[in-house]
């Protein structure tokens, strides 16, 4: 096993750092002392971790990304300590800072993962939502406190919580505050899947590791198939001419011609 430290992970002044171990680079929201809440600072490192990670994808060294939070919640939301009532613009951080991180998240050209543990709200939950699999803790607390703070539920959750659970559940939500357990949230299709709070970085680790081995060019091809699929509301038959293209993409690729002599070997296939 070889860990390879970058830049945003040996600034003693971040709240992220970023390691590469076997092709798997791992971010990690390192506050706990503050539930891991992020303000326009932690967003910059964030993106700086990301784009580092990138640039591992495109050297070769990296293969899979796995996002994590240290201590007892993944991340509360923003950083509300440090804002001032009455000066502060909420739209310029969620619209200048938040939005473009997200967007470079759900746009990582390799297979991303995130282990959600306790408080995943606000700024925490869109960082979910911009990851492409998702494993939380049974135990988890996910949902929209914004009420109290006579705000409106930011970061994408609209879109989430209407999209999966109907917008009565949505709504519910919102003028409540209820928070949802991790059980709960995967149940209503929110996320992948729930696991048992002291087996979830190990799981997020094992599932990036098998990504990791696998043909990286077929995984973003599917991931980008998803995302139109998504947000431009593909049919079935535009779906389908979407899978064709890129078939024909690949069937021309070094990873498929390893796979196909792999399976007339009868072993497992070795993708570079």
């Amino acid at each position: 096993m070889s860990a390879r430290p970058t830049p945003s992970s040996s600034d003693p002044t971040s709240m992220v750092r970023l390691t590469v171990t076997d092709g798997i680079a791992e971010v990690v929201l390192d506050a706990p002392y503050r539930l891991n809440a992020v303000d326009e600072e932690a967003l910059a490192d964030l993106a700086s971790a990301y784009d580092d990670a990138a640039a591992g994808v495109r050297g070769g060294t990296v293969r899979a990304l796995v996002l994590r939070g240290e201590g007892r919640a993944f991340c509360a939301g923003r950083n509300l300590g440090s804002i001032e009532p009455g000066s502060d613009d909420a739209h310029a951080f969620l619209d200048a800072a938040l939005t473009p991180l997200l967007r470079m998240m759900a746009d990582f050209p390799a297979p991303t993962f995130a282990a959600a543990q306790g408080a995943c709200l606000g700024v925490g939950l869109g960082l979910l939502l911009a990851t492409d699999v998702v494993y939380v803790a049974e135990d988890a607390k996910i949902g929209s406190p914004f009420a109290n703070l006579g705000l409106a539920l930011d970061s994408g959750g609209h879109w989430l919580f209407t999209e999966r659970l109907g917008p009565h559940r949505a709504l519910d939500l919102m003028y409540t505050g209820e928070l949802m357990s991790g059980a709960e949230a995967v149940a209503g299709g929110l996320f992948s899947r729930a696991v048992p709070a002291a087996d979830l970085l190990d799981f997020t680790r094992s599932r990036a590791a098998r990504a990791a081995q696998g043909p990286l060019q077929a995984f973003v091809a599917s991931k980008q198939l998803v995302g139109r699929i998504r947000d431009e509301r593909l049919g079935l038959w535009d779906a389908i001419r979407g899978e064709n293209d890129v078939q024909g993409v690949l069937g021309v690729s070094d990873d498929y011609r390893e796979g196909l002599e792999a399976f007339r070997e009868k072993r497992a296939p070795r993708f570079r």
